[in-house]
């Protein structure tokens, strides 16, 4: 079977699938459509977890970034999974125990304030349609490529699907579909790995065989992929060269971000109990870990092949013709996001640094004007097998798992966004006696309006999935991460200092995000500044979000200090939630 056929024949046999599910797990009630009845058993829970946090920037953009820049990349890898770790530990439980279905509406109940929920509800939208963003724009690379369509086509056929299952089914539909998106893309992400790790390294398991030796060379890979990359003038794979300040601050930044998601949030609601929640927790880690240390190790073997297809012989040897390039390099360069430019007219590409002073002799002497090959990094995952040459059946399963990765968080995010709009907007303030049946069909539209934006903003993304991701990551940092610590853990923080302190830390994120982003340009150029040179202290925007926190933290705990301390019935309710009593049943909702 061609591979066209194949790819339709995977893909389509797993849309089949999520339909079906939505059919069968349909809301019937607001609680099903908010929280799935509560009833998800916490193992499966935990792998609807992992599939709504795994989203397109893990399965697609994560390995592809750490395979360009190596070790500075490998911030991703530590922010989103220490996240997680803060989330399962400070968070959930918690939360769980509060028993309400949003995370506005313990904003606030905590904070006795409509003005805080309403506050929470746009920090949610905006830090949502941000990261809805980066999955859209994963869908449409994965469409692009494998089904030959373009990427435009591949938007709206992709939110057609999400449109289907989270309208119809909801949090129950939603929960019971990304349990099986779980299971397509840990094998559409694993298996490939397995592959290619026993090529190169004659080891099956990938993370293993990151440390091994390579097997054409008989030195460890990773001392083989140095020599290679820095022959050809790039950095050290395996060093780190970045600004330190800019890399920690951008590793909290996901780490609280993380954290602060509400799409991630939402899912501990759907447990019977306090304790599932925790159990929830853990098994999502586990599921989690299956895909995150594998894709250090997927990187590393993708950068090595690409190397190895440019310069078969070596990076000191003759480089490919590409006339000659393989068929791979022919199927990307018709998605536009592997292009080729002959710049020195000698027909053979030339891959190297060519911004690397010290590499510059060099390349002058080998009659070299440039770099020649431009690899989008959120190609290396899926191009992946291509390249290694594998079976038509793993690239068709390739092509599954980044749609089930990117489909999956989506429709989280969705959720997250209609259940706020439903039910802390209109149930919660303009409309508080709208009936079941109408929060319900109030809840569908929220969700058709919030796919419609997210796939008109999916056609024009800022940037790679995984940075687009990470502006969302930054924005619910710099926003709701503190309202939930100061919410769960302070007594002294009123209403006054958590909306103030949301509002600052939104506003200042924002605004840095966009003064690079799409405000300040070069003096005498329509070029924008984002660059580190200049950068505020060298902060990257990609990493604003934690300064943004720690404003937030500190307008809303010197305002609380300054005025009157929360009614004391409110005080109690903050004890209530820590005490680790009442840690069976959760309260009614």
């Amino acid at each position: 079977m061609e591979q066209y056929s194949l790819n339709l024949l995977f893909v389509g046999a797993t849309f089949l699938l999520y339909i079906g599910i939505a059919i069968w797990a349909r809301a019937g009630s607001t609680s099903e459509f908010y929280a799935a009845g509560r009833g998800v058993h916490p193992v499966l829970n935990g792998m609807a977890t992992a599939a709504d946090w795994m989203s397109a920037a893990s399965f697609i953009s994560m390995a592809g970034l750490i395979a360009s820049t190596g070790y500075d990349n490998s911030t991703y890898l530590m922010g989103w999974t220490g996240g997680y770790v803060l989330l399962a530990l400070l968070l959930a439980p918690y939360l769980r125990k509060f028993g309400k279905f949003t995370v506005p509406e313990f904003i606030g109940d905590r904070f006795y304030s409509p003005t805080a929920r309403m506050v929470a509800v746009a920090c949610l939208i905006i830090a949502s349609i941000t990261y809805v963003i980066g999955q859209m724009t994963g869908v449409g690379v994965a469409f692009s490529r494998f089904l030959e369509v373009d990427n435009d086509t591949g938007l709206f056929i992709g939110a057609a699907i999400v449109f289907f299952y989270a309208v119809l089914g909801g949090m129950k539909g939603v929960t019971y579909t990304q349990v099986a998106q779980y299971c397509v893309l840990i094998l559409a992400y694993t298996i490939p790995a397995i592959f290619i790790s026993l090529q190169l390294t004659g080891v099956a398991l990938p993370p293993i065989g990151l440390f091994s030796d390579h097997v054409a060379s008989g030195v460890p890979l990773l001392t083989k992929l140095n020599q290679v990359v820095t022959e050809l003038g790039f950095a050290n794979y395996t060093e780190h060269h970045s600004n330190t300040l800019n890399m920690v601050l951008f590793t909290l930044s996901l780490m609280i971000g993380t954290a602060g998601l509400p799409h991630v949030i939402i899912r501990f609601f759907t447990v019977p109990k306090v304790s599932d929640a925790r159990w929830s927790a853990g098994w999502a880690l586990v599921f989690i870990a299956l895909l995150y240390l594998t894709a250090p190790a997927v990187g590393a073997m993708a950068r090595m092949n690409l190397m190895d297809t440019v310069y078969p012989g070596g990076a000191q040897s003759e480089s490919l013709k590409y006339e000659e390039r393989p068929d791979w390099m022919k199927n990307w360069e018709v998605t536009g996001l592997l292009k080729f430019e002959d710049k020195n007219g000698d027909g053979q590409i030339q891959l190297y640094n060519d911004k690397s002073e010290a590499f510059a002799a060099t390349a002058e002497a080998n009659g070299w004007k440039g770099s020649e090959l431009t690899v989008n990094p959120d190609i290396i995952v899926l191009a992946n097998p291509e390249i290694a040459a594998l079976p038509g059946w793993v690239i068709a399963l390739v092509a599954a798992g980044g749609l089930a990765a990117a489909l999956s968080t989506a429709a989280g995010l969705l959720l997250a966004i209609s259940s706020a709009v439903s039910h802390d907007v209109i149930k919660g303030t303009l409309a508080p006696n709208i009936s079941e049946k109408g929060e319900l069909l109030s809840a569908r539209i929220a969700m058709a309006v919030a796919i419609a934006v997210a796939t008109w903003l999916g056609l024009n993304p800022p940037g790679f999935a995984a940075q687009t991701v990470a502006l969302a990551f930054g924005l619910a940092a710099a926003s709701i991460f503190p309202a939930l610590m100061m919410g769960i853990f302070s007594t002294r923080v009123n209403n006054i200092g958590a909306v103030l302190g949301m509002l600052s830390g939104l506003l200042f994120t924002l605004v840095y995000i966009f003064m690079y982003k799409g405000w300040f340009f070069v003096p005498g150029t329509n070029q924008l500044m984002d660059t580190p040179e200049g950068w505020i202290l060298g902060i990257s925007p990609l990493s604003i979000g934690s300064v943004g926190a720690m404003l937030n933290f500190f307008v809303a705990i010197m305002v609380s200090r300054a005025t009157a301390p929360p009614p004391a019935h409110i005080r109690e309710l903050v004890e209530s939630i820590r005490v680790p009593r009442g840690s069976g049943a959760a309260t009614d909702h």
